[in-house]
């Protein structure tokens, strides 16, 4: 099968993982993102915690007719992204009636259905953030495995279990309206001013995203500032 060459060339590829970052909120995505800043708290620390258990690609396991493959590298060119699993199990199909849905692996024998799982601190969410990650991440394996992949799971670690996640036409349309968004903001190079929430509590860029000062109080601060 002939690949397609991509639309976007190698520089212009977005991290996966981003499209979270800009799903709950365009403005902590940019300052991750376009202006490189990262701060931790306890709960990034315990998201690190729960993903280092996941991604180790030197682990690499079968239990009964199901394949785990740890930190695998992902990448669509159609959609222009890139970035790494947590955990893609690969579940033995010996009845296929959709020959679509399963492939074959190198050095495997029968034929294997992707199954992506993504871990994530806390509790299912109330939007769509971690479920277009997810999402995104069986498209890559798509495009990649010449395969459908039709759902996935997110693993919660609050409640130690996983929430299927199907990956309706309307999911993926919500992936494609996220990257068309990301791109734009990239395109004018301007980090979206702060939108207060509740949500903003949690962030562990609070200290720097400062999402309750007035874009007239910074004005007034650095005039004072260069006054002095």
């Amino acid at each position: 099968m002939e690949i397609a060459l991509s639309p976007y060339h190698e520089d212009e590829y977005l991290m996966l993982s981003g499209i979270q970052h800009f799903a709950f909120c365009p403005r902590q995505w940019a300052l991750i993102h376009m202006e490189q800043q990262w701060l931790d708290n306890v709960r990034t620390y315990e998201g690190d915690l729960l993903h280092r258990k996941a991604d180790n690609p030197a682990l690499r396991e079968t239990r009964g007719k199901i394949l785990i493959s740890r930190a695998m590298p992902l990448v669509s060119h159609h959609l222009g992204i890139s970035g790494i699993s947590d955990v893609v199990e690969f579940h033995a199909e010996e009845e296929v009636d959709r020959p679509g849905l399963a492939t074959n692996l190198p050095g495997r024998k029968g034929r294997w259905k992707p199954y992506p799982v993504e871990y994530k601190r806390g509790k299912p969410k109330s939007d769509d953030w971690d479920e277009v990650q997810l999402c995104a991440q069986a498209m890559c394996l798509e495009e990649m495995l010449e395969v459908e992949v039709e759902e996935g799971s997110l693993f919660y670690g609050q409640q130690e279990r996983r929430q299927e996640v199907v990956f309706t036409g309307q999911l993926r349309e919500r992936v494609g309206f996220y990257l068309r968004e990301m791109r734009a903001c990239f395109a004018n190079g301007i980090t979206p001013a702060p939108q207060y929430s509740k949500a903003c509590l949690s962030c562990s860029l609070y200290d720097i995203c400062l999402p309750k000062m007035k874009r007239t109080n910074v004005e007034r601060y650095m005039d004072t500032f260069l006054e002095e």
